[in-house]
């Protein structure tokens, strides 16, 4: 089928990627002619594992085409998907000025019918502004369905994750857009749930705010562990043996963040507020989200006493492994504390060091070529971020190359016997404090 995906970001460069590997022809359409330069040479402007392979090939057998006109794109596919920003406003609810942008200027460009997608995250009920706008500007008669198919990507894995998902939600309120939506799935072997569209746009928020409540529940049962002398890993393990519960998302740590979780959780906040419905469940999660950084960094403090002229190394500077996004990161938001009472920074990152020299206040932090020169010298050691990597450094190399042997690991990465046979003394989350042996 032909296929055209507006918006050439994050979901939709690897959906219309995906989507060409699968055998569909895929037109990408963005407003940045410099974005669009880069992807026609085969290049991607993120790190994302498998990604630029499927990109550059693709793009030379000629499925995968990228353009900044709207009106080409609308020309070119049966199925127009609309995967524009929806960032979050000062009160937690989604600025959707993109998205009723996009449909204006597909409903001038209508003359035959098109199923029009919402790829992005949005709010429920979107679909329905999004059908009466186009219906306004549309000429008389031409026929179009909006339905909505939600994104479940996880960055570092969103290659697989499109490839093989383990569902496919499709939401609409015509048995023509529906059919056409399943033949264009019909390449990918995954439960398809078919849904109104109002139903389907509340899936995506409602999972990912459970996800980011299940999160927020092992913070808070770590909190615990620390008073009490217990190991929030062994409890996570008990916990999620349990099939009914489970383990993932289950790790204790400094919280989620990114550029989805927190976004969403507002926004569904936001959501159930304009409902009358309140979702105080959630803000309570959003509390604990945000006491977790507070507390990592009272620890420290409570260890090093005075922050100003230490020198502290942090590993990690990506909301998590496997990207180079440096949104709403807490290993970001953490090196940013720490420079704001003048520590001295050495930070490393595998992939996210370029995107993090974007940030306005980066100058003020010493970047190193790998994990072992961030921590030379260092009073303390940060790791803030779950990059495989970190697990394998060798901690011998790691203890001889500090001035003090503190580690601080913000995601329960490293090994505390491990570590305290080689002479450190490691704090993790919901772990206690183990001394150096």
């Amino acid at each position: 089928m032909k296929l055209t995906i507006i918006g050439s970001g994050y979901v939709g460069l690897t959906t219309g990627a995906c989507f060409a590997e699968m055998g569909h022809q895929v037109m990408c359409v963005d407003n940045d002619p410099k974005k669009i330069e880069t992807l026609l040479a085969g290049k991607i402007p993120i790190y994302e594992p498998k990604l630029e392979t499927m990109v550059k090939k693709n793009v030379i057998s000629k499925r995968l085409q990228f353009t900044t006109s709207t009106e080409d794109g609308v020309n070119h596919g049966e199925v127009i998907f609309i995967a524009v920003p929806t960032p979050p406003q000062p009160d937690g609810s989604v600025d959707l000025s993109f998205i009723e942008k996009v449909a204006r200027e597909i409903a001038v460009c209508l003359d035959s019918y098109r199923v029009i997608v919402d790829k992005s995250t949005v709010p429920v009920k979107t679909g329905e502004r999004v059908a009466q706008t186009i219906r306004r500007y549309a000429k008389p008669g031409v026929e179009f369905d909006v339905v909505s198919n939600p994104e479940f990507l996880r960055e570092g894995s969103a290659v697989d994750d499109l490839m093989s998902p383990d569902r496919i939600v499709i939401g609409g309120n015509s048995d023509r857009a529906l059919a056409v939506m399943q033949k264009v799935y019909e390449p990918f072997v995954a439960p398809v749930l078919v849904t109104d569209i109002n139903s389907a746009e509340l899936i995506k928020h409602a999972a990912n705010s459970f996800l980011a409540l299940k999160i927020s529940y092992i913070n808070a049962v770590a909190e615990i562990c620390e008073a009490s002398g217990a190991d929030v890993e062994k409890v996570a393990e008990g916990i999620g043996m349990d099939k009914r519960i489970g383990r993932s998302f289950l790790n204790a740590g400094l919280g989620y963040g990114g550029s989805c979780f927190p976004k969403d959780i507002a926004a569904f906040i936001a959501i159930a507020e304009q409902m009358g419905t309140p979702f105080n469940l959630l803000k309570e999660v959003q509390k604990i989200n945000d006491r977790q950084v507070t507390r990592f960094l009272d620890s420290i403090r409570e260890a090093l006493w005075v922050l100003k002229e230490k020198k502290i190394a942090v590993w990690g500077l990506s909301f998590k492994p496997n990207t180079d996004d440096v949104r709403c990161s807490v290993a970001a938001d953490i090196v940013e504390a720490l420079v704001n009472e003048g520590a001295d920074v050495t930070a490393y990152d595998p992939k996210a060091m370029e995107k993090f020299q974007q940030l306005p206040w980066s100058s003020k932090v010493k970047l190193a070529e790998n994990p072992i020169e961030a921590a030379r010298g260092a009073e303390a050691l940060i790791v803030a971020t779950e990059w495989a990597e970190f697990s394998n450094v060798d901690l011998n190399e790691l203890r001889d190359v500090m001035l003090t042997p503190l580690i601080f690991d913000g995601r329960n990465l490293l090994d505390p016997a491990a570590a305290t046979t080689y002479g450190f003394q490691y704090r993790g989350i919901g772990r206690g404090i183990t001394p150096a042996s």
